[in-house]
């Protein structure tokens, strides 16, 4: 979830104020009501400075229910880096998402859970009820196939309402669940598969992309055959397609899940027994495998969608990702935790018309909406033309991460998508906490591409490289974690010494999260890209999200990208590709013009070497900027595993440009 900013130079007016009525109206503002909490400064005091009060006062508060209490809130005598949270209780993830919902005497034991879209346009909808049963017979399912409590089980799925009863079903034998994003290659789903260990994965034919049928499990298949480690895959049909089958492993969803009983104990574990195992990909080296919590992921999920998202019973809950993305498993677990209803779309944001998005707010009567912003950036170059007609006006939150934001985009979103109405609570923290280190809440004022402050019960600050904090003096610094919150990962999968080193080695008995961070005269945080990412030229610093921005401010560019590249002069120089707004042509003046822009900008060390001018970016589904392929494309570099990549005829037009 790294975010980024462009300049505050360009960010600096308010340009969002929610009126009394609606600040009245939201739950973070009931909330302080309710603790005496005076305004907006406070609030974050109380619960970044005070976190132990703060996460015990939450479980009640949002009804999350444990089986048996716990002891203690936190035991953190072994330090920050191994804080053990609700020592002692009992709880489960699956209880509080479906089980309690479908109760007989539950308001929302028929209440849609899910709202599902095809790419093709069919339509469903899954009751709680329904989930509730669908999920037990997972459970059993896997217990058939003797999987218990620690054991991990692949989701390499597409993404159809099945996945939510598989992830709830794996939760509720206490097994871990390891999503795999369904874009990913062999090499990728192998390295999990290896990685992970699990016996068990579910996974489908295929889906649907763009009008083709993506074929899903051949990958799988090339990926178990490479590591192994695989026993049974369970399969869905989603197409009907053909596809080779190996009767010693493979089993159809039909003949292994439907048959089973639909009741099941759900089974009562420790609060620090491991939920999930999520990948984070990062730029180099071998994916990390994050380890979460039943009590930590529940409570960090739900305390985000409630406050942040202000959940209300009426919500349709749309966030743009793949269940392999820690986004998906956050949408669902925290909206499900209040028996909320989410939206789920399989295929791409443009297809049939560049208008899909805003067909389906429109139809289905969406009030949440989060996107990248990599995303609105390309949906705007089509014009806005294709929004007219479509009626918005349910949308009262948006949403984003991922990606840097620049002003002009965020305007647009803003403007055109949200009506100047709906705030846009632009996140950011990690696979790592599988929530935010900042977020706005929805009673405070935005100016473009802020990310609010510190996100509740979150001990952030911005330090200087000797760990003394600077963010009052609104320099520029590294945004940390001075202690833990419930949802930090345990450790690594792989061991304790990767996580101590990658995440607390910097700086003493803090979370050094590696993004640059800023907070300005108003109150405002800001990020500027990753502190590990930064462009050194004759020993200057840039950050490629500040370039691109500065690009991106020109009238004629759309979207860019900026990497650091070998200099015999300055060790480093920028060199950056950009993607013009339509009626724009790539010239020798224009290019000139955009290398000026960025030195007016940034500085005259920091105009771009080169500038490349591209139709598009190579991108991952959710439509994030793979920045490393571009490096490495023009270096002439090893590519490595790019098969996340949605668009791989991209690289060879970046090819062509350089």
């Amino acid at each position: 979830m790294e975010d980024a900013t462009d300049t505050l130079a360009d960010v600096d007016e308010i340009v969002h104020e929610p009126d009394a009525e609606f600040v009245e109206s939201t739950n973070v503002w009931q909330f302080m009501q309710e603790h005496d909490i005076a305004d907006y400064d406070e609030l974050i005091e109380r619960t970044c400075r005070n976190v132990d009060w703060f996460w015990d006062e939450l479980v009640d508060y949002l009804g999350v229910e444990f089986y048996e209490d716990y002891d203690t809130v936190r035991d953190d005598s072994k330090g920050p880096q191994f804080s053990d949270w609700y020592q002692g209780g009992k709880i489960n993830i699956a209880h509080n998402v479906v089980d309690r919902h479908a109760r007989v005497d539950s308001p929302n034991r028929n209440r849609v859970a899910c709202i599902w879209e095809g790419e093709p346009g069919d339509v469903r909808e899954i009751t709680f009820h329904e989930l509730h049963r669908e999920s037990n017979k997972v459970a059993n399912a896997l217990e058939e196939r003797g999987i218990g409590t620690g054991d991990t089980v692949g989701l390499y799925m597409p993404m159809v309402p099945e996945v939510i009863s598989i992830l709830y079903g794996v939760l509720k034998v206490g097994a871990i669940a390891v999503p795999i994003f369904s874009g990913f290659g062999t090499d990728a789903t192998a390295t999990r598969i290896e990685d992970s260990e699990c016996s068990v994965l579910f996974t489908g034919d295929g889906f649907y992309r763009r009008g083709s049928e993506i074929v899903l499990k051949d990958t799988a298949d090339e990926a178990i055959e490479q590591v192994g480690h695989v026993e049974h895959t369970i399969v869905y049909d989603r197409l009907g397609a053909d596809v080779a089958w190996h009767d010693e492993r493979d089993e159809r969803w039909d003949e292994a899940v439907l048959p089973q009983d639909d009741e099941y104990e759900t089974k009562e574990l420790d609060a620090s027994d491991e939920a999930m195992l999520l990948y984070s990909s990062g730029t180099t080296g071998k994916p990390k495998g994050i380890v979460h919590t039943h009590a930590g992921q529940l409570m960090q999920c739900a305390k985000e969608i409630y406050f942040g998202f202000d959940h209300k019973d009426s919500d349709r809950f749309f966030w743009v990702s793949d269940i392999g993305w820690m986004m998906g498993p956050w949408t669902l677990i925290g909206n499900h935790a209040f028996g909320g209803t989410i939206f789920m779309y399989e295929g791409a944001p443009d297809f049939p018309d560049p208008d899909r998005f805003w067909e389906m707010v429109d139809r289905h009567g969406l009030t949440v909406f989060g996107i990248s912003p990599t995303a609105i950036r390309a949906l705007r170059k089509y014009g806005d033309e294709w929004l007219s007609g479509h009626d918005l006006s349910s949308l009262r939150l948006l949403g984003s991460t991922g990606e840097p934001w620049d002003s002009e985009s965020w305007l647009w979103f803003y403007e055109n998508v949200g009506g100047s109405e709906a705030p846009i609570i632009n996140i950011s923290g990690g696979t790592e906490i599988c929530g935010c280190f900042l977020m706005p809440m929805p009673i405070q004022s935005l100016k473009p591409c802020t990310l609010g402050g510190p996100g509740l019960g979150m001990d952030v600050d911005i330090v200087d490289s000797q760990g003394q904090s600077i963010a009052d003096t609104h320099e520029r610094g590294f945004l940390v974690a001075r202690d833990s919150c419930p949802s930090m990962t345990k450790s690594l999968w792989s061991g304790d010494e990767r996580y101590l080193n990658t995440y607390w080695s910097t700086f003493e008995d803090m979370w050094n999260h590696g993004d640059w961070a800023q907070k300005d005269e108003d109150g405002f945080w800001f990020l500027h890209g990753r502190a590990d990412d930064a462009i050194n030229v004759a020993g200057r610093k840039v950050g490629p999200a500040e370039v691109e921005g500065a690009l991106i401010d020109h009238v004629s560019v759309n979207q860019a990208a900026a990497v650091g590249v070998p200099d015999d002069t300055t060790g480093q120089a920028v060199v950056a590709y950009a993607i013009l707004e339509s009626g724009y042509e790539p010239t020798a003046d224009l290019r000139a013009e955009l290398r000026e822009q960025v030195g007016d900008e940034l500085g005259k060390p920091f105009r771009p070497r080169e500038i490349l001018f591209v139709d598009e970016f190579p991108k991952t589904q959710s439509g994030k900027i793979i920045r490393r392929a571009i490096e490495a494309t023009y270096t002439g570099e090893e590519l490595g595993d790019m098969s996340s990549i949605e668009n791989p005829d991209s690289l060879e037009k970046l090819e062509k440009a350089s």
